[in-house]
């Protein structure tokens, strides 16, 4: 009865935390704090760029150096402060070294168990479309996979990804502040594709309209 009770407030606990780690999330792409977000955005900006320049051993080693430098330098400072002043403020990231910052056994079944699920769907959806069990969904990954040729020859990955995280910060501001031109145009963009794809799939022979 205890073990039951126990799992269910452990439950609620790791539900909690993956609660308040998205909204976290959410107010960073948000921009709700701009010194916080500016900082994370500033800061993974700048790795991407770095690793675009030099290598990511040189990146890791360079950054883990520049922390280094402030931590000790700090630390040395406060040292000879404190004897100086002869006090005993102790060490100065004593707060921090006390803090609990693992990870709980918890949040770490709930995320995997979540990215099983996600992986065996995306392995059944290339299944599908790979063996054509849809002649008109695997034509349109085809001319997906086919555009995604002239992208890969236009940028790299680690451009792909400096623009993704440009998008990533940009983009939900934007939608927030312009949503309604937004959707509507969207609409009317997704209402053309449906046409062109339905009247595509009425020439193709053997291709059936999904019943929605």
């Amino acid at each position: 009865m205890h073990a039951n009770s126990d799992n269910t407030l452990s439950m609620t606990a790791s539900e909690m935390e993956i609660k308040n780690w998205r909204e976290q999330v959410v107010d960073l792409l948000y921009w709700r704090d701009l010194q916080r977000t500016g900082v994370v955005f500033g800061a993974s900006l700048f790795l991407l760029l770095s690793l675009s320049v030099c290598s990511i051993i040189s990146v890791i080693s360079y950054v883990a150096l520049a922390l280094l430098s402030v931590t000790i330098s700090f630390r040395i400072y406060k040292g000879i402060l404190q004897a100086v002043q002869k006090s005993e403020d102790g060490h100065p990231f004593k707060m921090y070294l006390d803090k609990d910052v693992g990870i709980s056994s918890e949040l770490v079944h709930k995320y995997s168990d979540t990215a099983l699920v996600r992986l065996n769907s995306v392995i059944k959806e290339l299944r599908r479309l790979f063996l054509v069990e849809d002649l008109v969904d695997s034509l349109k990954f085809a001319v997906l996979m086919w555009i995604l040729t002239y992208v890969g020859a236009l940028f790299n990955g680690l451009t792909i990804l400096i623009l993704g995280l440009i998008g990533a910060f940009s983009w939900p501001v934007i939608y927030e502040k312009h949503q309604a031109q937004i959707d509507h145009y969207y609409g009317l963009v997704n209402k053309q594709i449906k046409d062109v794809l339905g009247t595509i799939q009425a020439k193709i022979p053997g291709a059936k309209p999904k019943t929605e």
